[in-house]
């Protein structure tokens, strides 16, 4: 098994069966690869409504797991303490990829070097969306093999990737924030990571933008907390720890400070 692939979801629409869709037309060989469902928050009728795609797809090499508690942080936590892969990759249950997505990341993934995918967004109201990570996407990706600073801004997030399970060895994604909790996780595995290589431009990560994120429905107080707690965490983080870039967590601090004053 050399792939792991997470989709957390709560309370799925229609939009998680593109996702699996995406993900059953996917060019890998399936012995290669495994998806981990995780249900987070609520069971029925979604439960039985993933396991009847499930059946009705059995070249999809998947497994459905169920938590009665919410959160896409404890979701995607669940998954990687199931996962068999030397390779984790995340993907959101309202995205989904191209064909050839997991197979051009299997190639360039290497224990010290994170592959990246193209990445494209979307809405339901919009066929293409400017993004910011496309126009990093573009500025990097001709540069082959390179250190994961010099494309920082695709490390906010642990989407369009592969990431070997070393680099993430036990640290797992902190319940405690709806918010930030995926530039807290990336930052807390980056002294681990040396390397970043890009796919080409056929292996896309579809992000849809959607209104309703946490971050649109905190209030101005509970955002000023958020962030007050998440520069908290990155300062500790990097006094504790050795191998963290300085450059990496100052830009950690200013995003932060950056969505205080932007909310």
């Amino acid at each position: 098994m050399q792939i792991s692939i997470i989709v957390p979801t709560y309370k799925p629409q229609d939009y998680l069966w593109q996702c699996l869709d995406s993900l059953a037309a996917q060019t890998i060989d399936k012995g290669l690869w495994e998806l981990i469902v995780v249900l987070n928050g609520c069971a029925e009728p979604w439960l039985s409504q993933i396991k009847a795609y499930q059946a009705n797809h059995p070249q999809l090499p998947m497994r459905v797991l169920q938590t009665d508690e919410p959160g896409v942080s404890n979701a995607r936590n669940i998954g990687m303490d199931a996962a068999k892969g030397d390779y984790i990759g995340f993907i959101d249950d309202d995205d989904y990829v191209s064909p050839t997505y997991l197979e051009e990341l299997t190639k360039i993934a290497t224990p010290d070097t994170v592959a990246a995918s193209y990445t494209i967004g979307f809405s339901d109201t919009q066929a293409y969306i400017p993004y910011y990570l496309e126009k990093e996407y573009i500025r990097c990706a001709d540069r082959g093999k390179q250190s994961f600073y010099k494309a920082k801004k695709y490390f906010g997030g642990p989407c369009m990737k592969l990431i070997h399970r070393d680099m993430i060895g036990e640290q797992r994604f902190d319940t405690r924030f709806k918010n930030g909790e995926d530039s807290l996780f990336m930052f807390a595995i980056s002294d681990k990571i040396r390397n970043v290589q890009f796919t080409s431009t056929q292996a896309i990560y579809y992000r849809r933008f959607r209104t309703g994120s946490a971050s649109h429905t905190m209030s101005w107080t509970q955002n000023i907390q958020n962030c007050t707690r998440l520069i908290g965490l990155y300062t500790r983080i990097y006094m504790r720890g050795k191998g963290y870039n300085i450059s990496f967590y100052f830009t950690r601090v200013l995003a932060a400070i950056h969505t205080i004053i932007s909310k």
